[in-house]
């Protein structure tokens, strides 16, 4: 019977769906899957429960299966049991309520302070990349707030920047001393980047600088500095966020600089400061030590 309806299956995707074999054939492999793992279990996909699709889900994710593949797969099983129902194959859908196991969420890649300071430092080759550099580590910014930024969106005499996040929403945003003066500095050489006139804030010889352009030189500056490691725009906007949770800052005042809508958002970043908050602690509390 099993073997009746994964030919039916294929068959519907291939002439009504309209599906290429190789799609067709990524898919029927991951149903057989399916119908091993609830045969050893004395089950059969007529008779699978929610909770027995469920527990095939985990048993993928167990062995390593990334999201994407387990979204897959979701949408495979879905797709069958939806065929299975309007052909009178089952009488109830079990898994029109299946979603994607959730994953915990991975800990962001950050840097220590010595190294963002060596970054932003001895990484930049033009006074316009430490601009950038050292405005994506005092703000926070994401690299598309940041290319996105205009002229008028700076106010240098207050040491503030006015942008626009996520959802056309507007937030204002600190520069330090030292971004203030990096970005005094390129200001200052501006013009020569430009061929026209343009209302951009950061600019190449072709107008408003891109992401990729952005991507590409804090790259380059990670290796001028010699790290030998991964670091993108969104590495310094995770760093800023740590390094002021380390030294003080309360949550909801970086959840705001960051522009979360939700505090959860920011939470994460309070999982990479535990180690200091031990250290604190250790230091801190009067039954916190051991006697020596």
């Amino acid at each position: 019977m099993v073997k009746d309806i994964l030919e039916l299956y294929e068959n519907h995707l291939v002439h009504e769906k309209g599906y290429s074999h190789h799609t067709v054939r990524n898919y029927l492999g991951e149903l057989r899957d399916l119908v091993s793992f609830l045969e050893d279990r004395g089950l059969s996909l007529e008779k699978a429960t929610l909770w027995d699709l469920r527990a095939y889900l985990l048993h993928c994710q167990k062995k390593g299966l990334a999201s994407t593949s387990l979204a897959r797969r979701v949408a495979s099983i879905r797709g069958l049991y939806a065929f299975m129902r309007t052909r009178s194959i089952i009488k109830r859908n079990p898994a029109r309520l299946l979603r994607t196991p959730k994953r915990g969420r991975p800990l962001p890649r950050t840097l220590g302070i010595p190294e963002t300071k060596a970054l932003v430092e001895k990484g930049p080759l033009t006074s316009r990349d430490r601009a950038i550099l050292e405005l994506l580590y005092a703000t926070g910014l994401r690299v598309s707030e940041l290319v996105g930024l205009d002229m008028d969106d700076v106010d240098m005499a207050r040491g503030h920047i006015r942008v626009r996040g996520k959802g056309k929403k507007e937030r204002v945003v600190l520069m330090g001393a030292k971004a203030r003066e990096a970005l005094q500095e390129y200001l200052r050489e501006r013009s020569l980047y430009l061929k026209k006139a343009s209302k951009a804030l950061f600019v190449t010889s072709r107008g408003r600088i891109s992401d990729s352009t952005v991507r590409r030189l804090v790259k380059r500056a990670a290796l001028q500095s010699g790290m030998d490691k991964p670091i993108t725009p969104h590495t310094l906007r995770h760093s800023f966020a740590t390094h002021l949770l380390e030294r003080g800052a309360d949550l909801r005042a970086v959840q705001e600089l960051l522009g979360h809508a939700n505090l959860s958002t920011t939470q994460i970043y309070t999982h990479l400061t535990l180690g200091r908050l031990k250290e604190v602690y250790a230091k801190a509390h009067p039954r916190a030590r051991r006697k020596e």
